[in-house]
C-alpha cells in the first residue's frame, strides 16, 4: 500500500458498541442487590460469582479460540492474569462488607474511588503523572466519600455508614490493583499475538475464585448456600455480570472514546443506588445523596478528560496498523473507566 493516499481514519462510534456497554452497565448494576438477596457471607459470595463463571468462561475461550483463532495467553500473562484474580477476590470480599455497612447503592458508588487508585499507583509505581482533570477531581471525589459517610446531617443510611466508607476504600484499592496486573498481563502478551478478551477475564476469574475460597477458608467464612433462594442468586449474579455483563463492557470498549465511556457506565453505580431503593427500600439522606452526585461528578471529569488524548491515540495506532497491513504488539486487554464490579 503506497502512502499517498487519502489517510485512513478509525471507524466512529456506532449504536451497537453504546448499547453494549449499557448493556453491560445494566446487568452489573444489578450485582450488589443479588449479593444482598443471596444473604451469605462475603467470602462465599465472592468464590460462587467467579467459581460459577469459571467453566462458562472456559468454553466460551475454547469456542472463541477456535473461531477466531485467537492465540493463547502467555505462560507469564496467564499468572499475572490469574494474580490480578487474587486482587479481584479481595475486592469482592470487602465489597460485600461495604454492602453490608451502606447498602447496595452507596457501596456501588464508593467503588467508583479505584479511579483515582489506578491513577495514584501509576503514578507512584510506575512514573505515569496523573492527568491535570485527576487533579481536579480529586477535591470534588473526596468531598462526596466525606458527605457519603454521614459526616454531616442527623440522619444517615446504614448500619456503619462510617466503616462502609473505609471498607469501599478497600475494594477500590485491591480493584484498581485487579485494573493494574491485568494491564501488566496484557503487555506480556507476545507480539502479533492476538488473545482477545475473554482469556485475560478467563484467567482472571480462575485466579479470583481460588483466591476467595482460600481467604474464606483463612478467616473461617465458610458457609455452604442453600439451594434456594441463595444458590440461585449467586449463579444468576456469575453469569448475568462475572460472565454477560463484564464481556459486554470489554468487547466494546476499544470501539468507544474514553470520555464517552465513563459517562456510560455511570449507569452502573446510578442503576444500583435506584436498585436499592426499589428492591430494599434504601433510603441514604439527602446529604448522603449529594455526596453520591458529587463523587460521580468527580469520576466523570477525572475520567472524562483523559478521553480524547485516548480516543486519538487508539485511532493513531488503528491507522498504522492498517498502512503496514500487519498486527502490531497487542495491547493489554481494555480497561473500564469505571468501577465494573
Amino acid at each position: 500500500m503506497t502512502s499517498g493516499g487519502p489517510p485512513i481514519e478509525a471507524p466512529s462510534p456506532s449504536g451497537r458498541p453504546v448499547l453494549a456497554v449499557l448493556a453491560g452497565a445494566s446487568f452489573i448494576a444489578a450485582s450488589a442487590p443479588m449479593v444482598r438477596l443471596a444473604d451469605t457471607t462475603a467470602g462465599m459470595a465472592a468464590f460462587f460469582r467467579c467459581a460459577v463463571a469459571v467453566p462458562v468462561l472456559w468454553a466460551l475461550m475454547v469456542a472463541d479460540r477456535r473461531r477466531a483463532h485467537r492465540s493463547p495467553l502467555a505462560r507469564r500473562a496467564q499468572w499475572l492474569a490469574r494474580l490480578a484474580g487474587v486482587a479481584l477476590a479481595c475486592d469482592l470480599v470487602l465489597w460485600s462488607h461495604t454492602i453490608d455497612a451502606v447498602g447496595a447503592g452507596l457501596a456501588t458508588v464508593l467503588g467508583n474511588l479505584q479511579v483515582l487508585f489506578v491513577a495514584l499507583f501509576a503514578w507512584t509505581v510506575l512514573g505515569e503523572r496523573p492527568a491535570r482533570s485527576l487533579l481536579a477531581a480529586l477535591p470534588l471525589m473526596l468531598a462526596g466519600v466525606v458527605l457519603i459517610a454521614g459526616v454531616f446531617g442527623d440522619r444517615t443510611y446504614g448500619s456503619s455508614p462510617a466503616l462502609g466508607v473505609l471498607f469501599g476504600i478497600g475494594t477500590s484499592v485491591f480493584y484498581a490493583g485487579y485494573i493494574l496486573i491485568l494491564r501488566a498481563a496484557g503487555r506480556n502478551t507476545a507480539p502479533g499475538a492476538d488473545v482477545g478478551v475473554i482469556a485475560p477475564l478467563y484467567e482472571a476469574t480462575l485466579g479470583a475464585a481460588v483466591g476467595a475460597g482460600v481467604l474464606s477458608a483463612v478467616v473461617g467464612d465458610v458457609r455452604l448456600p442453600s439451594p434456594w433462594p441463595t444458590l440461585g442468586w449467586l449463579v444468576l449474579l456469575a453469569l448475568s455480570s462475572q460472565v454477560v455483563g463484564w464481556l459486554l463492557i470489554s468487547r466494546s470498549l476499544s470501539a468507544l472514546p474514553a470520555a464517552l465511556t465513563s459517562t456510560l457506565l455511570l449507569v452502573q453505580p446510578v442503576g444500583a443506588v435506584v436498585l436499592g431503593a426499589v428492591v430494599f427500600a434504601e433510603d441514604p439522606s439527602v446529604e448522603q445523596l449529594c455526596g453520591v452526585g458529587v463523587l460521580l461528578a468527580g469520576v466523570l471529569v477525572a475520567t472524562a478528560g483523559r478521553g480524547g488524548s485516548g480516543h486519538r491515540a487508539r485511532t493513531r495506532r488503528a491507522t498504522r496498523r492498517a498502512r503496514a497491513g500487519r498486527a502490531t504488539r497487542s495491547e493489554s486487554p481494555p480497561l473500564p473507566a469505571a468501577s465494573t464490579t
